[in-house]
């Protein structure tokens, strides 16, 4: 039997989270995006609600949290900030948080995890390089193991959360980062190690500045010869790649709703607007112009949304052993293909309802526009979710780069 309810639970934590959300975070949008940070106040209160790494396990402060609990938060606070930076902060530390937590080591988790739910460190994914991105496989920073530890090489690029890291969070954090520990033995030389950044000799911190989403920081860090200690290998070596699909599935489906509703917030936002402004004698809103663009995009969203739920859920049974891995990434891939389109184009054309008010920033929807803007290419670009479905539905044998 099919059920679109939320359990009560669920509701209490989506009320306690709307609320948190309207009165600290929706008056800082501009704060945020302003200053380049979300305010300590913000993050310390999503640490006392339990929220970040909320999906990891209680010994370090998490709730083992399932993911759709993780999208009902995301969508609370992302319709909140749609700049996307604090919705981003809270989904890269859930899934990777998660799938440290599930196949890393406990000595090495408990140098991390503590602090992550506490909000003193943050923790993020480490892939694309600066000649690789989409093709994972060709990667080049290398890990050696030598007396108990891995020497890595290399550098990383285009990451969430390296100034948190470096200069902003007290106990800094750092990358689920993918290495070859076999350099030609394509995806299946490719394992996972827990790389802290912060004050770790032999690492060069890198930061970015973006046009958009500017409350979270992108950069990356090179490496020359960094002692790593075994222990922070994350899963076994050699299926690191795998293991990683796992947690992009993950933020993934959290993207979608993500997508969805800052899209909806700013649709709403306009909404107002709509019914006040005149033209011709009449509430814009009354203009079928306006009317059926309006509802398109309404209805492409609320499927979106729902759509990232089914992602969700679908990730949900397969922990608990009840779903299929193929099938579960292919619907991940579908959401996270349309979700930022969708978004976009929603938020374009309220943006274009307001006339030229719509191209000041005293109109906060150009940050929604750019915030979801990232998601083209964040956690997957749109271009490899269509590979992956594609690839689905045809067979493996119809991959071109094969």
């Amino acid at each position: 039997m099919m059920d679109f309810e939320f359990t009560e639970e669920q509701k209490e934590i989506r009320e306690s989270v709307r609320a948190f959300s309207k009165r600290e975070i929706s008056p800082l949008i501009q704060e945020i995006e302003r200053n380049e940070r979300i305010p300590e106040k913000i993050i310390r209160g999503l640490s006392e609600l339990g929220l970040l790494g909320m999906t990891v396990s209680t010994e370090y402060g998490g709730l083992e949290a399932d993911p759709v609990t993780v999208g009902l938060v995301a969508e609370e606070l992302a319709s909140a900030d749609i700049t996307c930076a604090t919705p981003t902060f809270f989904l890269v530390q859930c899934a990777w948080g998660y799938i440290f937590d599930k196949y890393g080591r406990k000595n090495a988790k408990e140098k991390v995890l503590p602090y992550v739910t506490k909000g003193e460190a943050f923790i993020g994914i480490a892939a694309t390089e600066p000649d690789a991105g989409s093709d994972l496989a060709n990667i080049k920073t290398h890990a050696e193991k030598r007396d108990g530890k891995f020497i890595v090489n290399g550098e990383k690029m285009f990451i969430s959360g390296i100034n948190e890291i470096v200069n902003l969070l007290p106990m800094g954090g750092g990358y689920v980062t993918v290495v070859k520990t076999e350099r030609s033995s394509g995806v299946k030389g490719i394992s996972l190690l827990f790389i802290p950044v912060k004050n770790t000799k032999g690492i060069t911190p890198t930061i970015l500045k973006d046009w958009g989403r500017k409350g979270i920081s992108t950069g990356g860090f090179a490496m020359e010869n960094v002692e790593i200690p075994e222990e922070n290998l994350i899963g076994e070596e050699g299926r690191g790649f795998y293991i990683a699909m796992e947690g992009f599935d993950f933020a993934r489906g959290i993207i979608s709703i993500v997508c969805s509703s800052v899209a909806m917030s700013s649709l709403r936002y306009a909404m107002d607007y709509l019914k006040m402004r005149k033209a011709f004698g009449n509430p814009i809103g009354k203009y079928e112009g306006i009317q059926f663009k309006l509802a398109e995009h309404w209805a492409k969203l609320q499927a979106v949304r729902l759509s990232g739920y089914k992602a969700l859920w679908m990730l949900k049974k397969e922990k608990e052993g009840k779903g299929s891995r193929l099938e579960t990434t292919k619907a991940c891939a579908e959401v996270k293909m349309i979700a930022p389109v969708f978004a976009f184009e929603a938020i374009n054309d309220a943006i274009q309802w307001f006339g030229a008010f719509g191209y000041t920033e005293e109109c906060p929807l150009h940050l929604a526009l750019k915030g979801v803007r990232s998601y083209f290419w964040a956690e997957g670009t749109i271009e490899i979710m269509k590979i992956i479905v594609g690839r689905e539905l045809l067979g493996k044998e119809f991959i071109a780069y094969i």
